[in-house]
């Protein structure tokens, strides 16, 4: 299926470029762009895109504010009700301070601005289908600071309510950045296997996608 995707970022000729590169990809239909996070939302709602390329600073309202909104608002009444767009953050990151906040507003992942094309496709791709992504660069250097600011935290003691032990496990290692395939190898289980437990473990934590998963564990003290 055609991956719809709506393009938000306050630089013309950034959308443009951007455009281009998702527009060569058969797979992907660039429906729509936005010049501010205003925009963004009034646009995802009226378009309905699957995924939304979000830019973090912009004006009249910022990308985080517009993926809170565009995550928790309700879908249109001709949707299913738990239909949302996908939210894909390009970022510099070392001018955005507050990408952790986006994790947290709901966005799905993120990549620098000076990914490659196919880096770029790649995302779009892994974050339609459901799944998260984070740069390297940027969980190395996210998990790292967020590590340090809560090294003395304890965990929540109602943090793994629920869970079994190996479903505990499982979202430790999904903290850590493993796929399904490398937590299957860690624990000596079948990749299915691992795709079970990681169901079980977002069902169990009301959580949407692995990115959440991340921000839960490190939120609650279970990885240091």
């Amino acid at each position: 299926m055609t991956i719809r995707v709506l393009i938000a970022d306050d630089q013309v000729m950034i959308r443009d470029g951007l455009a281009a590169l998702l527009s060569s990809d058969p797979g992907i239909e660039v429906i729509g762009q936005a010049g501010n996070g205003r925009e963004a939302v009034e646009t995802a709602r009226r378009l309905d895109p699957d995924v939304v390329v979000m830019d973090i600073r912009m004006p009249e309202m910022d990308g985080l504010a517009a993926t809170a909104e565009l995550i928790g608002d309700p879908a249109p009444d001709t949707e299913p009700a738990d239909v949302r767009p996908k939210v894909l953050v390009l970022t510099t990151f070392d001018l955005d301070e507050y990408v952790y906040e986006a994790l947290g507003a709901g966005a799905s992942g993120f990549l620098l601005k000076d990914a490659s094309a196919a880096d770029l496709v790649n995302g779009v791709r892994v974050v339609a289908s459901g799944d998260a992504l984070l740069a390297p660069s940027i969980t190395r250097r996210l998990i790292g600071d967020f590590a340090r600011r809560r090294r003395h935290q304890r965990p929540s003691p109602n943090a793994t309510a629920g869970l079994t032990p190996r479903e505990l496990d499982v979202l430790r290692l999904i903290a850590r950045g493993l796929s399904n395939a490398e937590i299957a190898a860690e624990l000596v289980l079948a990749e299915q296997t691992v795709k079970t437990h990681v169901g079980h473990v977002l069902t169990k934590l009301a959580l949407r996608d692995r990115t959440q998963a991340v921000v839960y564990a490190y939120e609650n003290g279970l990885v240091g």
